[in-house]
């Protein structure tokens, strides 16, 4: 074809076909209404396009296809309506392009595809995706505009091939890019607990220890909690109620905040748990807060190596 392919306001009954071609300049289908309810509304499968391909403003009825299309510039369906419930309302998958916009268009009524394309910006509302997504394999550099993980976690969540791990990574490095690194645990985060989903009970068991204990290692903090509100246990039981000495006059003077975080952290010894030997129900919250103290320094390294070994 020649530099551009101009057709503006073009309503075409049947569909349209671009499929293999190669515009040099650009394409230019704005506020075009395109009906092919039982077919493809916009056939441009493999097209390359020089410039841009602007579709801002279309109506179609029928599958967009745009499966391996090039656009060495940006491809636009800002405004539009994109509608073929019950099939692909936009198959863009093994696209490349600098950006894919959809700006202010309407919701779409249908699945979209995009695994395996590449775009260095994506410009959608949350809104805008269906039910239904395809996202394996879909790269890109950031998301427009900026918003909260929590706002764009849920579009992850409607693959239609599952837990999708890549989606997960790409979401968070596009945070990472921009200096967001709460926004990119988050989503680092959310990967665990939807991987958690795919294992063994016996997985999900520690993993759901990992997640109340240290958050998979992204929410750190939290072991602080539990050791303090442990310590303070601890501290009230054996302050309360002193263990006796298993030598008397030998040994330390009895200690129960040291003699809680003896039993707690089990690398650090304090000569506390050694010469205090409580007896009854006291002696089961020992017990207890040595295999708490254990878990939780499990959980706390397992949760540190995770965040380490990511980028």
């Amino acid at each position: 074809m020649g530099a551009d392919v101009r057709a503006p306001r073009l309503v075409a009954l049947g569909g349209l076909h671009l499929g293999t071609a190669r515009v040099e300049g650009a394409v230019d289908l704005e506020d075009a209404r395109i009906e092919n309810a039982d077919g493809d509304a916009l056939d441009a499968a493999r097209l390359t396009v020089g410039t841009v391909l602007n579709a801002g403003g279309l109506t179609a009825e029928g599958r967009v296809r745009l499966t391996g299309a090039k656009v060495a510039g940006w491809i636009s369906f800002i405004e539009a309506e994109l509608s073929n419930p019950g099939g692909v309302a936009l198959g863009i998958s093994s696209c490349e392009a600098t950006q894919l916009t959809l700006r202010d268009a309407q919701p779409v009524s249908g699945d979209v595809r995009m695994h395996y394309s590449t775009f260095k910006v994506i410009e959608a509302e949350p809104q805008v995706w269906p039910a239904t997504v395809r996202l394996e394999g879909l790269r890109y550099e950031a998301l427009t505009p900026r918003l909260p993980a929590a706002d764009r976690l849920a579009l992850l969540q409607r693959d239609v091939d599952g837990f999708v791990p890549h989606s997960y990574e790409q979401l968070a490095a596009s945070y990472r890019r921009v200096g967001d690194d709460v926004d990119a645990r988050a989503v680092q985060l959310a990967e665990q607990r939807r991987r958690r989903a795919t294992l063994p009970w016996y997985a999900k068991l520690w993993g759901c220890v990992q997640d109340a204990t240290v958050g998979y290692g992204f929410r750190p903090t939290r072991a602080g909690g539990w050791l303090l509100a442990l310590l303070l246990l601890g501290s009230a039981a054996y302050g309360l109620h002193h263990p006796p000495p298993l030598e008397h006059g030998k040994g330390p003077g009895f200690n129960a905040p040291v003699y809680t975080l003896d039993l707690l952290l089990p690398i650090i010894d304090f000569g506390q748990q050694a010469a205090f030997a409580p007896t009854g129900l006291y002696q089961w919250l020992s017990y207890l807060l040595i295999a708490v103290g254990w878990v939780l320094a499990t959980a706390v390294a397992a949760g540190i190596t995770r965040a380490l070994s990511r980028p």
